[in-house]
């Protein structure tokens, strides 16, 4: 992987700055387990700690190497939605009464 902070003109990738946050956060996550105990249990609300703290963001960054995001493209016009033409809406009727009610009035 490439320095996200370097000296050089070309622009940084998305993917190369979200590695970045993802190595910071599992560096963070793994300092947090060994030097504060609370941090190795579970809590009602989020579970089990370690692996919110260690094991989503290195499974994040692994995933993100393995299957490598797709470039950012410019921000491209919006795309007007195709009408069919030639052929009419459908128009929504009432209900018809069941066929019961038809024999029974007829008779």
């Amino acid at each position: 992987m490439t320095d996200p902070i370097r000296d050089s003109d070309e622009p940084i990738s998305a993917a190369d700055l979200l590695e970045a946050v993802l190595r910071h956060a599992s560096a963070v996550g793994a300092v947090l387990v060994l030097l504060w105990p609370a941090a190795r249990g579970a809590s009602e609300t989020f579970g089990w700690l370690p692996l919110w703290l260690l094991a989503m963001p290195l499974s994040a960054c692994w995933a993100l190497r393995r299957f490598r995001a797709p470039p950012v493209r410019e921000a491209a016009p919006l795309r007007r939605e195709r009408r069919r033409r030639g052929r009419a809406q459908a128009v929504r009727r009432g209900a018809a009464p069941p066929l019961r009610r038809q024999r029974q009035a007829a008779a």
